[in-house]
């Protein structure tokens, strides 16, 4: 086994130590007890009669999982909390921007591009290289985070919140600089839906970040109809009327797929996929190195199992979905991710094609552009073996034969 956490700098270390330090004299502020969060949140100027749908459930169940197998350390408590706590008040402020203008809810919206598939399968690079396109539209962490400060705003204002944001570095880049190279992020960088989704706390997204076993367990079991529709009227809000069509990204839509379809009729879903061997060992990687920021005690062969059961289930539900002769209402694109990278121009060509409108007119500078302005291994290459993670890549190809279609 040689898979280690990313080392943290004097600095980080300062941090670290300081937190805990707090986390002993300040307990409520790092308690992740539903009703001491539900404290933060009004505190934070939220109202329990204005957060979204059933979130006391998913509340309860998220922060639940957060403490008994979070393995947090202090860091790690206090910005599930904060999560749980900007989820609840996101959407109770959307919500009231919503209902001051009835209008936005019956908004028609054209029908999306989604980019979902595996972990690793060059989702990221799709999803920003088509966001490059300025006849579409990929939503920046803002948008996901705050759409009621976003919407609406002129090109200038936008830009000027942009400058604002960033003068103020992110703290994952201080605490955990080896995250950029396995996901760069930044301000300006289009990020995933999952930011956005599960204001009543029901999203796939946290389980990449924290180690949330009962929580997955349970989400497993829900309906997250209510989430996907309350993302939608996010998308109502944020629309600019310029006739952009959304760009959308995330691999947890993919065990969700029919619940995406029936909320987004006519969208066009780029599923890829990659050798299941790469796919589930990179992943580990991912939320391994992700996981380390706010824990301690990242066991590097739970992460694989975990990957491991998460993939297989992520994977049947989308086979369920695309074996199902009544399943309809998009386009389904299923993309190779070594297609991807010997022809990018051939990939996107697909799309534009399924969503009927033109590919760029040099497509070969349209992709080069990107790479000069986005090098591979930019901030650092990212390195992994199936090893690391106590994984047997034998097991793996057998378990997986059901999804043999999605293995290249």
């Amino acid at each position: 086994m040689t898979w280690t956490a990313p080392s943290r700098s004097d600095d980080a270390h300062t941090l670290y130590a300081m937190a805990e330090a707090d986390r002993s004299t300040n307990p409520k502020s790092y308690s992740l007890d539903p009703a001491e969060v539900i404290e933060r949140a009004v505190a934070a100027g939220g109202s329990v009669d204005e957060f979204v749908g059933d979130w006391r459930t998913g509340l309860e169940h998220f922060c639940g999982s957060a403490a008994e197998d979070g393995r947090l350390n202090a860091l790690g408590a206090r910005a599930i909390g904060e999560q749980a706590v900007s989820k609840l008040i996101a959407g109770a402020k959307g919500a009231a921007r919503i209902d001051e203008d009835p209008s936005i809810a019956t908004k028609e919206l054209l029908p999306p591009i989604v980019i979902t598939g595996g972990w690793r399968t060059g989702t990221t690079f799709l999803f920003r290289l088509l966001a490059t396109d300025p006849r579409l539209r990929a939503l920046l962490p803002v948008d996901l985070t705050q759409p009621w400060r976003v919407a609406g705003l002129t090109a200038t204002e936008r830009e000027e919140l942009l400058v604002k944001l960033d003068e103020t570095p992110s703290p994952l880049h201080f605490l955990n600089p080896t995250l950029r190279s396995v996901h760069d992020h930044g301000n300006r960088l289009p990020e995933e839906c999952v930011l956005a989704m599960g204001v009543d706390l029901r999203s796939w997204g946290p389980s990449s970040t924290v180690r949330l076993e009962s929580y997955s367990t349970w989400l497993a079991g829900e309906d997250l109809g209510p989430s996907y529709r309350a993302y939608r009227r996010l998308l109502q809000l944020l629309d600019d009327g310029d006739g952009r069509r959304f760009v959308l990204k995330a691999p947890a839509h993919t065990p969700e797929l029919r619940t995406l379809v029936d909320t987004f009729p006519g969208a066009v879903v780029v599923h890829l996929h990659r050798d299941i061997v790469e796919t589930i060992a990179s992943g580990a990687s991912l939320f391994a190195v992700f996981r380390s920021t706010f824990s301690d005690e990242v066991d590097p062969v739970d992460v694989g199992r975990f990957q491991t059961d998460q993939t297989e289930l992520w994977l049947r539900r989308a086979a369920a979905y695309a074996d199902d002769p009544h399943s309809q209402g998009a386009t389904i694109i299923d993309l190779a991710y070594s297609d991807l990278v010997a022809s990018p121009t051939t990939a996107i060509a697909r799309i534009y094609e399924a969503v009927g409108i033109e590919a760029p007119a040099d497509p070969e500078a349209f992709v080069d552009a990107y790479h000069r302005a986005r090098p591979r291994n930019e901030h650092g290459a990212h390195h992994y073996a199936p090893g690391d993670f106590g994984l047997d890549p034998g097991l793996i190809r057998e378990r997986f034969a059901f999804a043999d279609r999605w293995q290249t």
